[in-house]
């Protein structure tokens, strides 16, 4: 008798760019499991008048989440935190304002996966390069 293993399939949806690290924190849903989570201020625009987009991240990977955790002290120190990223499987959540000049206005927040870093950068020091990691490796 054979078995068969079903094979799941997927379609990736994948962005990668260069963003600021901020926000990184331990979220303890009510349900389901805790998990890191990040904001990325992803650059975008011509270089001389970048602009901004926030994505909310969860960190996957075991390798990713080493990293985030690794660059935590750098973030909460306030320190520029530039990193090459790759985020997956983006979307768009509504959510209201609770107070301030915009309290009852509905808003629009981006979320992701953060997938991977390519490199990282802190206060423009390179603190690490996946290329310089697999060289060492091999």
């Amino acid at each position: 008798m054979m078995s068969t293993k079903e094979t799941k399939e997927y379609f990736d949806l994948h962005t990668q760019g260069i963003g600021y690290l901020s926000r990184i924190r331990e979220v303890a849903p009510k349900e389901g499991s805790p998990f890191l989570s990040v904001t990325v201020a992803a650059l975008r625009g011509r270089v001389d008048n970048a602009q901004y987009t926030h994505f909310e991240c969860r960190v996957s990977g075991q390798k990713t989440q080493e990293l985030v955790r690794q660059l935590m002290p750098a973030v909460e120190g306030n320190l520029k935190v530039l990193i090459g990223f790759t985020l997956s499987d983006l979307y768009a959540e509504t959510f209201t304002f609770q107070n301030g000049d915009r309290a009852g206005e509905t808003g629009i927040r981006l979320k992701a996966r953060l997938l991977g870093m390519a490199w990282a950068r802190v206060e423009g020091q390179p603190f690490y390069s996946a290329k310089a990691e697999k060289a060492g490796a091999a």
